[in-house]
Parts: C-alpha cells; sequence; structure tokens
C-alpha cells in the first residue's frame, strides 16, 4: 500500500480508538499508515506496575497507557527516541519505571498540568494525532464477584489473588468520574469509533463508566465498531466467547449501538497454544448468532507468529475499510 500523507488529503476521516494497553498500541500503529485523523481515548484505571507507584508517590495520573499509545502514534526516523519512551530501568532506586511514565511525571511538575504534560510528551515524540486521557478524575476501579466480594484496584482484578473461577458480576469506578471534553468532543466528532481489543474489565469497560462517554459513543453518527480479543484471560473472561464479549459490553453500552464486531476465526497451531494453556486461557470462539447488530466481520487477523495477538495491517486494513 502506497503511504499518503495526511496533510494531502483534504477532509481526512476521523477515527477514535478507546481503550488502553498494548491493544490499543496494535490498532493505533496499524490505521497510523492510513490517511485518517487519529484519536487515541485512553482509561485512566491503570494502577500497576511503575504507573501504580507514580500515583501513589506523586498523586499523578496513570502515565502508563498514555505512554504506549503515544508510542504507537510517534512520527519520528529516530527509532531510539520511541525505544527511549519505553525504556524500563533494571536496577537502582529507578527499577522496575519506564522512562516515559518518569518524564510525564516530570513535565506534569513543570507545566502544572497532567494534560499540559501528554501534550507535551506528544510534541517531543512527534505524535501523529492526538492521545486523551479519556477524564482527568482520580479514580480507583472496583469489580463486584458472583459471590457478592469487592476487589479494589485495576492491578488486583488484572492480576486476580482472590478465587479466579469467580466471575465478575460487574466493574465500577470509585469515585464516579467526568468525562475530560476534549475526549467527548472527538467521539462525537469521529467518523468512526473503535473500542478493543484489550482486557475487556480493566481497559475497555472503564472508559464507558465515565460520565459522558456511553451517551457520546451512542449520540455519535460515526460507525461503531467492537475489537473482540483473540484470547480469554484468567479471572476477567474465562470461557468467553465473542458473544459473551459483546454482551458485557452491552451491558455499559446499550444494546444496537455497535454496528461491527470484528472477530479472528483463524485458530493458531498447538503448539502456538501451549502457554496459553497452561494460564487457563484459550482461544475466543463465535458463540450465539450475530444474524442483527453489530455485524460480525470474521476471518484471520492473528500474528503469523509469536504471541496469539491481532496483527496490525490485518486489522487496520478490515478497520480502515468501514470507512
Amino acid at each position: 500500500m502506497r503511504r499518503i500523507h495526511k496533510s494531502k488529503i483534504k477532509n481526512p476521516k476521523k477515527v477514535v480508538v478507546i481503550g488502553g494497553g498494548t491493544g490499543v498500541f496494535t490498532v493505533l500503529s496499524g490505521l497510523k499508515k492510513y490517511p485518517v485523523e487519529l484519536s487515541a481515548v485512553i482509561s485512566m484505571a491503570d494502577d500497576g506496575g511503575s504507573t501504580g507507584v507514580l500515583r501513589e508517590e506523586f498523586g499523578i495520573l496513570p502515565p502508563g497507557d498514555l505512554r504506549r499509545a503515544m508510542v504507537a502514534l510517534a512520527r519520528t526516523d529516530n527509532k531510539l527516541l520511541s525505544d527511549l519512551f519505553n525504556y524500563r530501568f533494571r536496577e537502582g532506586g529507578f527499577r522496575g519505571h519506564a522512562f516515559g511514565n518518569i518524564m510525564l511525571t516530570a513535565l506534569e511538575r513543570l507545566t502544572g498540568s497532567f494534560e499540559d504534560a501528554v501534550e507535551e510528551a506528544g510534541r517531543i515524540l512527534n505524535v501523529q494525532g492526538r492521545v486523551i486521557p479519556v477524564t482527568l478524575d482520580n479514580v480507583e476501579l472496583r469489580a463486584e464477584l458472583e459471590d457478592g466480594a469487592i476487589v479494589k484496584g485495576e492491578t488486583n482484578i488484572d492480576i486476580p489473588k482472590h478465587d479466579s473461577s469467580l466471575k465478575i458480576k460487574k466493574v465500577f469506578l470509585k469515585p464516579h468520574a467526568s468525562g475530560n471534553p476534549k475526549a467527548i468532543s472527538v467521539i462525537r466528532e469521529a467518523d468512526l469509533i473503535i473500542l478493543g481489543p484489550g482486557d475487556l474489565f480493566t481497559s475497555i469497560i472503564p472508559n464507558l463508566l465515565v460520565r459522558g462517554v456511553g451517551r457520546a459513543i451512542r449520540e455519535a453518527k460515526g460507525t461503531k465498531v467492537f475489537v473482540v480479543n483473540t484470547m480469554t484471560k484468567l479471572g476477567e473472561t474465562t470461557d468467553f466467547t465473542a458473544r459473551d464479549f459483546l454482551d458485557a459490553i452491552e451491558k455499559y453500552l446499550g444494546k444496537g449501538v455497535l454496528d461491527f464486531a470484528v472477530i479472528n476465526t483463524k485458530k493458531p497451531s498447538p503448539e502456538r497454544l501451549k502457554e496459553y494453556a497452561r494460564e487457563g486461557k484459550q482461544v475466543v470462539g463465535l458463540g450465539g448468532n450475530f444474524q442483527k447488530k453489530p455485524v460480525a466481520i470474521t476471518g484471520d487477523f492473528v500474528r503469523k507468529s509469536g504471541f496469539v495477538r491481532h496483527d496490525p495491517a490485518r486489522l487496520a486494513k478490515v478497520l480502515a475499510g468501514l470507512l
């Protein structure tokens, strides 16, 4: 595909990707090769690892997922700069910290605003598009399990210390959060709104818990699509089918809102699935029927080798096709 610079397109289509973690990175890194105007609306519920320590010690909003999105959208010939933002210290007092997280923390102190810090970091990386926190409120993600127990914190939901066979009944934010006006605005103006892929209850749904976000998606005139994960996750989406993923999203977003669901139907080789099986993870099957909205778009969307994740180029091709 011949790459066309966005500046040569008079009115590029506006695409918003909503989520967090590596899923958003995959979508953004694939779509940035197309002549579209990209925005990433990122969950602010992360509290693990380097991000968690910085939140606790400096009282800032979580920088980790924002950093990944910025690196995905970086338009620079200097790969070293992108690698620098992702570099994770292995020793000393900074052990476990990603350089980009520390830099965002420093920029927040220099500018006096976390939002300004993100924008300045974007300029340094020459980001092709916008990376926007879904909320500017400091929140904690909580989950209610089927036995009534409450799990506090995104990390404790993501890596369960509780009985992982217990299903998640619902997730919620404490305290309630208001949507970032910039996030609400780009969602309403988007020609294409993409949810996922990513951890269902810890990366995608937390965005829908923020006041104003669900309504903005429902009322937006753009096409809405959900990218279903390729694999289940123990303790979060154990034994989930694509239909289960969609049912969970619709519980918070509403039925009949999504136009399309992108579902991988290519099963990787048993060799590639061995490690996943040991971790209690399975390939996500179809489950149920998709005769009505959302319309299922099925196919081979996974990488040919390595981790069983979406291939950025294949996924971007089908998503761009919806425009």
